[in-house]
């Protein structure tokens, strides 16, 4: 298909965003990004500074995006206001500091406070697309994200056609919108691999100003192999499942598993394929790794939905070069279906998200250190979390070479309410937090999922503080905390070498 729209290189369509402007784009992760407009738009930026001219934009994703557009546009002072997620270390340093406004929001949310303009007027859409017809079908590439959504809001849009990927990559797509509530049916999915919409994204052609050509790859990263201590939360995890059928709270057929991104699920995942007795089964989540796509090849997961394939490019390149045995296993979805509560709960899934910190009652901090320094963000773990059939969160028990304990009394940030976590599961074991009053869970917790060096800290704590439902002490919950910032050790006198490998 040939484009009928204006040709721009990445330069002039960079100069056709003004100062203030709010941009939209594409993408889910690296994955599905636009690559060459950014950069461009960092280097315009970059050229109005030195010239004493403002120039920032206010910038809207799916999730993260790739280094070309997050760390290039932040490392130009390009961004003022940016949502809903991002991993980019220059730009979690510019939240950090207070010199850009950084919104952390539920990813299923997004396309809605969108459509409905409490996030403001969308003035560009920046999409990258493998291809674009006359009557303005889009063709996206590797990450939905919330592109449908941004396409049908900005008043003008830019598409980066980026001939890396093959336009069969659209076969993957099933492009669902909602309409604006009340005038909503139900989202008619029952399987994960059910398909309800388009392979393509529709846009007024009208406002598209011109086509970029671009042929970038990603630039997603393998993980490294599961260290003992994920091989070990995934072995926990994958045990308690397996006992869970048994007991018959899990159908023998198994339930669609949602999972986080990074090292620890990927170790999870890695755990149920080697045990021979788990199950095939589906996936409902909004990133898919490059392990899924070995599992799907394997044969141990039956398929998956998405939102993104956030691949290494070697992953991504196998796939595309062994097409025809994934294109019936894999669907990408926008993010408000991906993400979306009401299939979640329906489908029975299972979520699996990792923790920064869990205190003794099962509050999870997932996005912020010590209480004010945001890593990432919330995500899509919420979304899941409060909609699962069962809800898992996982983390090492210790970081820093033991210096720090990630079961403290109390979190310093809460992303996750103890109502809605049912599981914790560390290295050192599993505390299923079902049915259990405060005290018992605050035990369980400590007993199965604290470092052993913490236990007795962590139950003296407990037993001493004053009587209530929720037994606290305020003026020592943040002690652990307060330690480490005055003297780099949560027990500064804790034997460091019991930690050595």
């Amino acid at each position: 298909m040939g484009s009928p729209f204006p040709t721009l290189t990445a330069e002039e369509a960079a100069e056709l965003i003004p100062h203030g402007a709010m941009v939209g784009t594409s993408g889910f992760t690296p994955a599905g990004s636009p690559k060459v407009v950014p950069a461009a738009l960092a280097k315009r930026a970059r050229a109005l500074h030195e010239k004493g001219e403002e120039f920032q934009i206010r910038l809207l994703t799916g999730a993260s995006t790739g280094a070309l557009c997050d760390d290039a546009l932040a490392e130009a002072g390009a961004i003022s206001w940016r949502a809903p997620y991002m991993t980019s270390g220059p730009l979690r340093k510019l939240a950090n500091s207070g010199r850009i406004d950084f919104i952390d929001m539920h990813l299923s949310h997004v396309a809605q406070m969108t459509s409905g303009g409490f996030l403001g007027k969308m003035d560009f859409a920046i999409v990258e697309a493998a291809d674009v017809t006359v009557d303005g079908r889009v063709l996206l590439t590797t990450g939905i994200g919330n592109a449908p959504t941004f396409l049908e809001q900005a008043e003008r849009v830019i598409i980066e056609k980026n001939t890396f990927h093959p336009a069969r990559i659209a076969e993957l797509a099933d492009i669902y919108t909602l309409p604006r509530p009340p005038h909503r049916d139900p989202i008619p999915i029952q399987d994960p691999l059910d398909r309800i919409g388009t392979t393509y994204a529709a846009v007024d052609p009208r406002k598209i100003v011109g086509v970029v050509a671009s042929d970038l790859p990603d630039g997603g990263r393998p993980f490294a192999a599961p260290d003992a201590t994920s091989a070990a939360i995934g072995e926990h995890v994958c045990r308690f499942l397996l006992d869970e059928m048994a007991a018959g709270r899990i159908p023998p057929g198994f339930l669609p598993l949602q999972s986080g991104v990074g090292n620890v699920c990927n170790a999870v995942m890695a755990s149920f394929s080697s045990n021979p007795d788990f199950p095939r089964f589906k996936i409902y989540t909004e990133v898919l790794q490059d392990t899924v796509v070995d599992l799907i090849g394997r044969g141990s997961v039956l398929g998956a939905s998405t939102c993104s394939l956030s691949l290494s490019d070697e992953k991504l390149r196998f796939l595309y070069d062994h097409f025809d045995e994934f294109a019936d296993k894999i669907v990408l979805r926008p993010q408000e279906i991906s993400n979306n509560p009401e299939v979640a709960r329906r489908l029975g899934v299972i979520a699996t998200n990792t923790a920064i910190e869990v205190d003794v009652y099962g509050h999870v901090n997932s996005s912020h250190f010590f209480g004010t320094q945001i890593m990432n963000g919330l995500g899509g773990s919420g979304d899941f979390e409060r909609n699962a059939y069962l809800s898992i969160f996982m983390c090492p028990s210790v970081a820093k070479g033991g210096r720090v304990s990630t079961i403290v009394p109390m979190c310093t940030h809460v992303d996750h309410s103890e109502h809605s976590v049912q599981v914790i599961v560390t290295e050192q074991g599993l505390a299923d937090l079902r049915g259990l009053a405060p005290m018992a869970r605050a035990r369980a917790i400590i007993d199965h999922c604290a470092h052993p060096a913490y236990r007795p800290y962590l139950h003296h704590y407990l037993e001493t503080a004053p009587m209530g439902h929720l037994r606290h002490d305020m003026r020592r919950c943040f002690e652990l905390c307060n330690n480490f910032l005055e003297t780099g050790a949560m027990l500064p006198d804790l034997d460091l070498k019991q930690f050595e490998a």
